[in-house]
């Protein structure tokens, strides 16, 4: 008998712990957190693949080539995301490696370049609303806005960021040879900073594009592709909670897609942070019930996930 397969989403700003903490080893270090609460599902008897966010490491890449713009060329876009692709992927196969022979479990683990197709018509290309790289004053965003032709917004009170595309992903370029590493065994990483964004012309050929994909989103892409029986996002709480900060703050155990379209609609989620985890869960929950099949989402915090995977805690999304 097959074992459950679960796709676990790791967040980027999950391995810097703040702006003092954001050196590789620092970086590392938070991984191998991570990875021992990981671990867990491994020994509780669930095959893995998992996803991983890039933001602001596709950031220290890009402000790097800014500061080095006189010496070398820049780096484009997708060829950052596919950078980070191979260190982040790195630091995780190396501590799940560590990890898996300190418990004796023998499983392989891989890390895999990964490109996700996304249309070359998304309205998203016409609206480039995501920020990257690094936070500049007034001054210099016009002047690099003038130079480089970039688009830009003001974030949050902190400064004002480049803009670019974040087009909806449609396929997972790799997803086929994920599927096989998972039934030979393995553990893959995969999908990072939601896959490197590509194109198709009309010759089927491939081509990368200056955009960044929502982590979240391909994941359950993903997730759903793979036929997986749970997706999993490790978050900063171990619950999701509805009239978040007030005095009725509630906690949730459980949620069905019906309730959490409602709440979704209700704008109980914050749209830069529970929001997006929650919309994502509910695209896999549906497309796994339009495959046929009962998939469930689970939204809680990494050293939480040994309970939750009991219903000992964490927020459950059911159909």
């Amino acid at each position: 008998m097959s074992k459950p397969l679960a796709v676990v989403a790791v967040g980027g700003n999950a391995l810097i712990q703040d702006d003092r903490r954001n050196s590789i080893p620092d970086q590392y270090a938070a991984v191998m957190e991570s990875v021992t609460h990981i671990t867990d599902m491994v020994e509780a008897g669930w095959d893995l693949v998992l996803t991983h966010g890039n933001g602001p490491q596709v950031g220290f890449i890009l402000r790097r080539s800014e500061l080095a713009s006189g010496e070398v060329s820049p780096v484009p876009l997708d060829y950052a995301v596919g950078d980070t692709q191979g260190a982040i992927g790195y630091m995780f196969q190396k501590a799940l490696h560590n990890e898996l022979a300190r418990r004796g479990i023998h499983k392989p683990v891989v890390t895999l370049v990964t490109q996700t197709l996304v249309s070359q018509h998304d309205d998203a290309f016409s609206n480039p609303s995501k920020p990257i790289g690094a936070f500049l004053d007034e001054a210099t965003a016009l002047e690099r806005q003038q130079q480089l032709g970039w688009t830009l917004m003001e974030d949050a009170g902190r400064g004002w960021r480049r803009t670019v595309p974040s087009p909806a992903p449609l396929e997972i370029i790799e997803r086929d040879t994920i599927a096989q590493l998972v039934r030979q065994g393995y553990i893959v990483i995969a999908c990072g900073g939601g896959g490197i964004p590509v194109i198709r012309d009309e010759h089927q050929q491939l081509t990368g594009v200056e955009a960044v994909i929502d982590k979240d989103l391909a994941s359950a892409l993903l997730a759903s592709q793979l036929g997986a029986d749970l997706l999993v996002i490790p978050t900063g709480v171990e619950k999701v909670a509805i009239n978040f900060g007030t005095p009725e703050q509630q906690w949730l155990d459980s949620l069905d897609t019906a309730e959490a379209r409602t709440l979704l609609q209700a704008g109980q989620f914050g749209v830069g942070s529970m929001q997006p985890k929650v919309e994502a869960i509910l695209d896999f929950v549906t497309a796994s019930q339009q495959q046929g099949k009962q998939a469930s989402g689970l939204i809680t915090s990494p050293q939480a996930i040994k309970a939750a995977l009991a219903h000992q805690n964490g927020t459950w999304i059911t159909p």
